[in-house]
Formats: C-alpha cells, sequence, structure tokens
C-alpha cells in the first residue's frame, strides 16, 4: 500500500470513528426512548441535533409533538421536524406534512404544502407518506394540486438530485 493509499484509508477510518459518538447517541436515546427514559434520551440527542443530525433532529421532534419528557409544543416539534425534512429526512417530511395538514400550531393548514412534504416523504421512502397523500388529495382543489406540484418540481432535484 503506498503512501497516498494508507492516508485515504486513515481518513476513511477516521471519518467513521469520528461518526459513530452520534450515532452511538442516537441508539442510545433510541433504547432509553423504548424504556420510557425520555429525558436522558433527550440529553443524548440534543449533541447530535446540535451538529446537524437529521435523525436526532427527527427524534426530538416526536417528543415534542407527543410530549414525552418535554411539554407538547407543537411550535418547536414542527421546527425540529422541517429541520430533518430538509436534509431529506422522509419520517420528517412526513411529519411536516402533516402539521401542514392538520394546522396544528399553526395559524391554518396548508393543503399545498402537506401535499407537498408528502409526496417528497414518498420519493425518500417513507411507506406511510403514500397514505397520507391519498387523504389529504381528497381534501384538495385541482388547483391546489397543481400549485403543490410547482413546489414538488422546485425541491425535488435539490432535495433528491439522483432520483
Amino acid at each position: 500500500m503506498g503512501y497516498s493509499a494508507r492516508f485515504v484509508a486513515a481518513l476513511i477510518f477516521a471519518g467513521l470513528v469520528c461518526g459513530s459518538p452520534a450515532l452511538a447517541e442516537i441508539e442510545t436515546a433510541r433504547d432509553l426512548m423504548e424504556e420510557s427514559r425520555f429525558e436522558e434520551a433527550m440529553q443524548e440527542l440534543l449533541p447530535a441535533a446540535r451538529s446537524g443530525n437529521a435523525d436526532a433532529e427527527e427524534l426530538i421532534g416526536i417528543m415534542y409533538a407527543m410530549g414525552l419528557g418535554v411539554p407538547r409544543d407543537d411550535v418547536r416539534a414542527f421546527e425540529w421536524y422541517l429541520r430533518s425534512a430538509m436534509k431529506g429526512h422522509p419520517g420528517a417530511q412526513s411529519g411536516v406534512g402533516w402539521y401542514y395538514e392538520i394546522g396544528r400550531g399553526m395559524p391554518e393548514p396548508d393543503l399545498v404544502r402537506a401535499y407537498m412534504w408528502y409526496v417528497l416523504s414518498a420519493i425518500g421512502g417513507d411507506p406511510d407518506a403514500a397514505i397520507s397523500l391519498e387523504e389529504v388529495v381528497k381534501k384538495m382543489t385541482p388547483d391546489q394540486i397543481e400549485h403543490a406540484q410547482i413546489l414538488i418540481n422546485d425541491y425535488k432535484p435539490w432535495m433528491y438530485p439522483f432520483r
């Protein structure tokens, strides 16, 4: 193995090692959540979320949405979901879609944005997004669907450039 190959291997190894603390924090947090130890789970998730980890952000969104270890706060839940959703997290995208559909924590529902986020979530692989999409489309006008398609065409190439 030449010098450059060893250097590249060391960088890859360092990247894996550096990445593992966040993954470990998230797995520990999931275990704690399953044990209903939500305050401890939040302490595990916050460092990863503050570093931009989409999985951690989505889990914090769930905690605020459901009041798990924190007071239920729809505004904060939506914001955590949105951070994660903008990074392409399909589960968080469905969460954002749900908040727009229901209008919880917002002045009113926004079916156009709900539809958009459900479609993006489905593209990302969330199996429940198609069901949500099927329900929201029943409440929409053709003009709303057309507007949503414009937004999807704006977001999709940026969020999912290879799909």
